[in-house]
């Protein structure tokens, strides 16, 4: 736990909205000490509604390290990570989330996401976008040629 890579998260958010390219939200990415990728909110600047700052700061961290795993990295984030970020940095597999501000203070500031939660927990038709499952068995041939493929790369 470092205080100056929280700072820099904070002061990229900041920056962010003083510039006005998108959300008060931004990310650093730490290896050994050293940061090795940043990211601010750019969805309304990029037209890009994945490009969040942790998005963004994976990203760049990925391309860097030549890996779509960052085990050993840790992310620092000016705000608890919604939940499309989450799971990013679940997938990514780093080690730890240092966060600045709660998702009730992101609410409170016009960004909530508390409704995708509750969507998780409906029904998929009765989820405000409504999913409907269709051909199961023709989908699952995909992953039956996955679990034989001998060469797979696992994540």
């Amino acid at each position: 736990m470092d205080n100056s890579f929280m700072a820099r998260a904070i002061q990229l958010s900041i920056d962010n909205v003083v510039r006005g390219n998108g959300g008060p939200f931004g990310a650093v990415i730490v290896k050994d000490g050293k940061i090795v990728a940043e990211g601010v909110n750019s969805v309304t600047a990029k037209n890009d509604p994945t490009a969040h700052a942790e998005m963004v700061a994976i990203r760049e961290a990925c391309a860097r390290l030549g890996s779509f795993v960052l085990k050993g990295c840790d992310i620092y984030t000016s705000c608890e990570p919604c939940p499309m970020c989450l799971g990013a940095i679940y997938w990514a597999h780093l080690s730890r989330i240092y966060f600045g501000n709660v998702a009730a203070d992101a609410s409170k500031a016009g960004f909530d996401d508390s409704f995708i939660y509750r969507e998780f927990a409906q029904q998929f038709t009765a989820r405000k976008i409504p999913m409907i499952q269709m051909m199961h068995e023709q989908a699952l041939t995909a992953f039956r040629a996955w679990e034989e493929k001998p060469n797979k790369i696992l994540y």
